[in-house]
């Protein structure tokens, strides 16, 4: 089965797990309204994340000082409300990040007790490539930031060496109080794991961490990415409540939870999404060892990178994938449900109960508001129905250790027919697998309230813990007041350290190129990404008529002095073309975007222009995340 985080919020992930061992921020929305200075390091949320972003805006119109920092590949509607655009080349933050450190160490400005105190410093290993990579010392890392001179940054990354100076200053002044935001254009990197890592180490080195205004924050790509993917462990190598099974305890707790016979559960991670869907694209006598994937209300038709690749296969006649079946569970018709074997009508959230966890560790609950259509069904239901009919065949990875159904669910101390749809509804399914969910998430400080308070609750921020008989929430983790699994008198506790000693880790990582550079073959960078008007492939929000209307189709956007120099004008049709394959689209000139000179921009909600045959599919060693941001192009007048 697919779930959607590996393509948007892995590399957070994985950023996370090196700086703090653990996933998920430490800060929350709140800083928002705190901060001094805002930075957005390679996003654009005043149309990604538009309602969040109005948070920010609304205080200027209270009359309050805030410094906004858009530091990105191309302007955008975010840039028009900051006081700073730092306009970067491809992989320019790894510098810029660098820049920042270097700058610090060099004019003395870092926070040396909060350093001296919390943290600790790390490297590549490079012998021994891992995700926690080797310890240094402080003299090592300064010593590796050495080169990182605002000139040489300027030189990488197209920023000046002033507005990176400029940088320095900020995080050296400790009577500021800075957030920095990031997205996609942190995660979908081949750098990913790297430059997460070092947004926190530069919090962290600066001391700008722990207090209300003070927080490196990533900001979740998909709803409840981090709720019902990351949480639940629903990744390839995960389980429930940060648990992974390559650890023999954790599985064995998992087992003891679920009631199954010890052993039930493999080793052996599964596959990330892009060596799943290379597998699935790939002769079973080849190699191509899986051969059914079950993909529930996400669209990897026209979200995976090199779809030519990684998905186009699959409807070619002459590619051997006869006996590759493909099941979709969905909504409407999409890129994905066009080559699929057999399509699962699903109910949407508002059919169906629900919980979600947010951006800022926040759980919420809804219930059903209205009935799903025809023979369209809840998602969860329908995993139950599935895994019930293989308990039926004698499939033992249905059973528990007493031989009942894995999903079994009691009202009166009578099971529950849940499998039946007719009957799904006569219990709360939801609420079951919720509380047998909380028993996961005391190991990793994630403590979850019981569902009945989130009925009354409009969520409530993890870890949640009981104090005097109320279950409160927690705003900002590892800080003491805060959390209270912060011990008295820490102030700063990073209590699930990877270095087990309660510390944060800060990490160097060198500058590296992108994957793919312009060249004289292929002399353009392409960015894709998404627009205000449409929620990623448009599946839903297309079939809103005024939707639409604003926002009709794909389109490239190109500087002006480059759509010169090849004679076009707005509306031209021009053909895109990677290595990988090519694509025909209309150009648009100084619109909402504007990319610099060298570069182009296409969103990917069009699915009849699939951007993503375009795409290459180089991916993070650590998160496996695609890197979406940087492919190589060329562009033909039509």
């Amino acid at each position: 089965m697919l779930g959607c985080a590996r393509l948007c919020m892995a590399s957070a992930v994985t950023g996370f797990l090196a700086t703090y061992g653990v996933d998920e921020p430490a800060g929350c929305y709140d800083d928002l309204d705190e901060c001094d200075v805002l930075i957005m390091w390679g996003n654009n949320p005043a149309e990604m994340h538009p309602v969040l972003f109005s948070r920010v805006i609304d205080r200027r119109s209270r009359g309050e000082k805030l410094t906004l920092i858009d530091i990105s590949t191309r302007r955008t509607r975010t840039t028009d409300s900051c006081q700073h655009y730092l306009e970067m080349k491809g992989h320019g933050d790894l510098a810029i990040a660098n820049g920042i450190a270097h700058l610090l160490i060099k004019n003395g400005t870092y926070n040396r007790k909060f350093v001296e105190s919390f943290c600790s410093f790390k490297a590549p290993d490079d012998e021994n490539p891992n995700l926690h990579g080797k310890a240094i010392s402080f003299d090592d890392y300064k010593a590796f930031l050495e080169p990182y001179t605002p000139e040489y940054v300027e030189e990488l990354s197209g920023v000046p060496a002033d507005q990176i100076r400029m940088l320095g200053d900020l995080f050296g002044n400790s009577d500021l109080k800075i957030t920095s935001l990031w997205c996609m254009g942190m995660n979908q990197h081949m750098r990913g794991t790297a430059i997460n890592t070092m947004v926190h180490g530069i919090h962290l080195l600066s001391g700008h961490f722990g207090t209300p205004g003070n927080a490196p924050t990533s900001l979740t790509g998909q709803p409840s990415a981090c709720g019902t993917v990351r949480e639940v462990g629903t990744l390839a190598h995960a389980l429930p409540g940060g648990r992974v099974v390559a650890d023999a305890d954790h599985r064995q707790q998992s087992e003891d939870f679920w009631n199954v016979p010890a052993g039930r559960i493999s080793a052996t991670p599964g596959y990330h999404t892009v060596k799943m869907w290379e597998s699935f694209c790939t002769p079973t006598d080849k190699g191509g060892d899986i051969g059914t994937i079950w993909v529930q209300v996400t669209n990897p038709g026209q979200t995976l990178p090199n779809l030519n690749k990684l998905f186009n296969p699959k409807g070619d006649d002459k590619a051997g994938l006869e006996d590759k079946f493909l099941i979709v569970s969905e909504v409407y018709p999409t890129a994905t449900t066009r080559l699929a074997d057999l399509i699962l009508p699903s109910s949407m959230w508002v059919e169906k109960n629900g919980v979600v966890g947010n951006s800022e560790r926040r759980t919420q609950q809804w219930f059903k508001m209205v009935d799903p259509p025809g023979e369209a069904r809840d998602d969860c239901w329908q995993t139950i129905a599935v895994a019930h009919e293989l308990f039926k065949r004698g499939a033992d990875g249905m059973k528990d250790r007493d031989g009942r159904f894995l999903f079994e669910v009691k009202k009166d101390g009578k099971p529950v027919p849940i499998w039946d749809w007719e009957h799904y509804y006569d219990v709360n399914v939801d609420e079951h697998l919720f509380e047998e969910y909380r028993q996961f998430t005391r190991l990793k400080h994630k403590d979850l309230a019981p569902y009945s308070e989130y009925v009354k609750a409009r969520g409530l921020r993890w870890p949640v813990v009981e104090t005097d008989g109320q279950w409160k929430e927690t705003q900002f983790r590892f800080s003491e007041g805060f959390d209270p699994y912060v011990e008295a008198g820490k102030g700063i506790q990073f209590y699930h350290s990877s270095t087990k000693d309660d510390r944060g880790q800060i990490w160097f990582n060198p500058w590296i190129a992108p994957a793919e550079v312009p060249d004289n073959d292929y002399p353009f960078m392409l960015c894709t990404g998404r627009v205000l008007e449409h929620w990623h492939t448009g599946s839903m929000t297309r079939r809103i008529p005024e939707l639409s209307r604003a926002m009709p189709g794909g389109y490239v956007e190109i500087h002006a002095e480059d759509a010169a120099d090849y004679g076009l004008r707005n509306g031209d049709r021009v053909r895109m073309e990677s290595r990988r394959g090519s694509l025909e689209l209309p150009v648009w000139i100084d619109g909402r975007g504007k990319p610099p000179r060298g570069t182009v921009f296409i969103p990917f909600f069009d699915e009849t222009l699939l951007v993503n045959d375009l795409t290459l599919d180089a991916i993070d060693p650590f998160s496996k995340q695609p890197d979406y941001k940087k492919s190589a192009v060329r562009i033909r007048k039509v």
